[in-house]
């Protein structure tokens, strides 16, 4: 089979360092306005700054090993090279192109190997734009894809399963039921009896014995006040209160109730059960629509705007009652008492973050990388739930394929410390659901 070279664009090593090492044993090139433009985000603080240090690094250290424009060997066996600007690439394109903008740069030594190399030759970007363009210059042109995960295959963490009747009534008196098959550990099954149709069951599946287990019951007056309005809720709860799942992913469309969910357990976890010591919740910031620009204010009142959604659903659990008709602590009571902790994931990079119920909600905002990270800060006895929607994505450097919350699903979901469900019904309000699904 021909070797293949690769044109890598500046955006695809910002999002991903170590792309120079995922194109298996081709060719890897790199156009010397990639370095340039790589070189204007070093200085950033940003996650995108820190990506562009580790590239100049890798390249560095590469260079110390063989000439870069000759061609680097590389462990896959492929190598990686810079390739200059010329003048004579800048004619290889049409009238409208021939300008000093860094795009059509990178466009031109591209067509420049593809004219003068043997090998077919892929120009590899992020930036939809410029891959029309590649593709109307007869280049070929394709998205980063190693880390991407269809949305339409995405696993959904719940499945129904036809048995006989009597493994049913089984299930309910021995309170489990041995089952084999393909299924994925911690996977929440509906036992269904292929008979009789309303005759069911739900559980979950641990994988070690190849036994299906009843969910963990949520007590009569509920979590913070919320029960469990359906099938796909029920699961959730089972996962975000069971602390051998360590890593509990929710994904679904707005109103379905994944953050709510998620504090409601995390509260009585930490407040009620006192299983961890701090319930800590975070949110990538990032605006919808056009931003305000800079917000007045101490680190507290700068949040405060970024952090409203977190604040609501928590008033919303506090404003419940318990069974002697009590009103809940308040949420500046729990802060004082160490029990919350809300911030910004802007300051997450560095920490250890032990014994803690960690809860990162819009996490559909987040590259692999940047989900990597967060999930890496997590100490002994700690649990991390990411919940998201990947239909509503703000980042402008990831889509419903390739930011990290789908990521982690499709990696985590043979492990038997990790659990995810899929929340489908919309139980925020009739117009919201509607909205959700019409608009």
């Amino acid at each position: 089979m021909r070797k293949k070279i690769f044109v890598l664009d500046t955006n695809v090593l910002l999002h991903d360092p170590a792309a120079i090492h995922k194109f298996e044993d081709n060719d890897v090139a790199i156009p010397i306005t990639v370095i340039e433009e790589i070189d204007g985000f070093k200085k950033s603080l940003s996650e995108t700054g820190r990506n562009a240090r580790q590239v100049s690094r890798l390249l560095d250290e590469l260079r110390q090993k063989h000439h870069l424009t000759q061609g680097v060997p590389l462990e896959s066996g492929g190598t990686l090279s810079v390739q200059l600007y010329t003048e004579d690439a800048l004619k290889r394109l049409p009238p409208e192109l021939r300008t000093e903008r860094g795009d059509n740069r990178i466009l031109a030594v591209a067509l420049k190997l593809r004219d003068e190399r043997q090998d077919p030759v892929i120009f590899v970007t992020k930036d939809t734009n410029l891959r029309i363009k590649a593709d109307a210059l007869g280049l070929k042109a394709e998205d980063y894809e190693s880390d991407k995960v269809s949305i339409d295959e995405l696993y959904p963490g719940s499945a129904e399963v036809l048995v006989a009747g009597d493994q049913v009534d089984r299930f309910y008196s021995e309170g489990h039921l041995d089952l084999e098959g393909d299924y994925h550990p911690n996977q929440c099954l509906t036992l269904v009896d292929e008979a009789n149709p309303s005759h069911t069951a739900i559980g979950r599946y641990q994988a070690a014995l190849k036994r299906v287990l009843p969910l963990i019951p949520v007590p009569k007056e509920g979590l913070w006040g919320i029960h469990p309005r359906n099938r796909e809720q029920q699961f959730a709860f089972d996962l975000l209160l069971n602390d051998d799942v360590q890593l509990v992913t929710l994904v679904g469309m707005a109103g379905t109730g994944k953050t709510l969910l998620a504090l409601a357990a995390g509260l009585h976890m930490t407040a009620d059960e006192n299983q961890y010591s701090r319930l800590l919740v975070s949110r990538p910031v990032f605006p919808l629509g056009r931003d305000l620009g800079f917000l007045p204010g101490d680190v507290e009142e700068k949040l405060a705007p970024w952090m409203q959604p977190i604040f609501d659903n928590v008033e919303l659990l506090l404003g419940s009652v318990d069974e002697g008709g009590k009103r809940k602590r308040g949420y500046r009571e729990l802060v004082d008492l160490g029990l919350l902790e809300i911030e910004a994931l802007t300051y997450i990079r560095g920490r250890s973050i032990p014994q803690q119920y960690l809860i990162v909600d819009e996490a559909q905002n987040l590259t692999p990388h940047e989900i990597k990270t967060i999930i890496t800060r997590a100490g002994d006895g700690t649990k991390v739930v990411l919940t998201g929607d990947p239909y509503q994505i703000d980042n402008p450097y990831v889509d419903s394929s390739s930011n990290g919350l789908t990521y982690v699903v499709e990696k985590f979901k043979e492990q038997d410390i990790a659990g995810h469900i899929t929340l489908r019904k919309g139980e925020r309000s009739c117009l919201a659901e509607l909205a959700a699904n019409l608009l």
